[in-house]
């Protein structure tokens, strides 16, 4: 997936939030009201989260060095890892603590119809967002749902946006249905209930989010479709035998390393061997394009001397 339809996403999103979050501060000055005062520190802590987004996504983009020759891919990998971070601390544990304290000395809100009308207000801009970030990944579900393609995707940025924006516009039903409550029934405990469920649900979703992006810090392989297309396009000659072993490993999000040990015959002269593996790694690259870096063995296949 390129980067270009994730920092459109990003971008439609931070410029939402910013306003949001200024919004939203606001409105707690003039009420008071906890679960308004967790919504701008969430709303403040996603404009964080979409600047990393975007400096991961330049960063990685740096030519490779001799320290680092396999590029800077993984950069946007670090930055999505520090996002889960932010979203943990600043935005759920903050909340938590402000609604605990809350419940312990609860106090009625003051103009309620701010709170209320700025929750609307945001939820239609959140929606919004939601919206971009949806249209943005639709081409690259491929017809999966939104949990199938946050479990499944390389590319950080729009898996992230949409656990953001999701949880943003839970959120929001969270402070309102506390705003709500707590004007109804004259108690302001109500209001730290929902600024807990906010903390808790931020919290929930940055260890998700943490979840999926270690996993892409430690290293992934390939996927079962793009396995299947390389070992395809390998075998789709006759200049190999087979495929003895072969491993994958994401170096980014659009680079692909291939190792691939293959058997030729034990006839095949050193330029026949390498025009075989010339053409297998054209082959290859047609199939999959992201495998970018490619290293292929030739040996004679003894099954008595087969590792994995």
């Amino acid at each position: 997936m390129s980067t270009e339809g994730g920092n459109k996403a990003i971008l439609a999103a931070l410029s939402a939030n910013v306003g949001i979050a200024v919004t939203k501060f606001v409105a707690f000055l003039l009420s008071g009201s906890s679960s308004m005062l967790a919504e701008s520190v969430h709303s403040l802590a996603d404009s964080g989260n979409q600047v990393l987004l975007l400096i991961g996504g330049r960063r990685a983009k740096r030519a490779a060095t001799a320290e680092h020759p396999f590029g800077f891919g993984r950069e946007r990998y670090v930055y999505a890892f520090m996002v889960a971070i932010i979203l943990f601390t600043v935005g759920g544990v903050y909340s938590i603590y402000e609604g605990i304290h809350k419940l312990e000395h609860p106090e009625p809100i003051e103009r309620a119809w701010i709170p209320i009308v700025i929750l609307l207000i945001s939820i239609a801009l959140e929606s919004f967002s939601l919206r971009t970030a949806l249209r943005e990944s639709a081409e690259h579900r491929h017809g999966i749902s939104i949990l199938q393609f946050i479990r499944r995707a390389k590319a950080p940025e729009l898996p992230v946006l949409l656990l953001e924006d999701m949880a943003a516009l839970i959120g929001l039903v969270f402070a309102l249905g506390g705003v709500l409550v707590a004007v109804i029934t004259g108690d302001g405990i109500w209001d730290g209930v929902g600024t807990v469920g906010i903390g808790l649900l931020l919290v929930l979703v940055a260890i998700v989010l943490g979840v999926e992006v270690k996993s892409l810090l430690v290293g992934e392989g390939a996927s079962g479709d793009d396995l299947a297309a390389i070992t395809a396009a390998a075998l789709d000659g006759d200049d190999i035998d087979r495929i003895i072993h072969m491993k994958t490993l994401y170096l980014g999000p659009e680079e692909l390393m291939v190792g691939i040990k293959v058997a030729v015959a034990a006839t095949d002269s050193a330029r026949e061997v390498a025009a075989a593996i010339d053409a297998l790694e054209k082959r290859v690259r047609a199939a999959v394009p992201i495998a970018k870096v490619m290293y292929i063995e030739p040996d004679i296949f003894d099954a008595t001397k087969v590792t994995t």
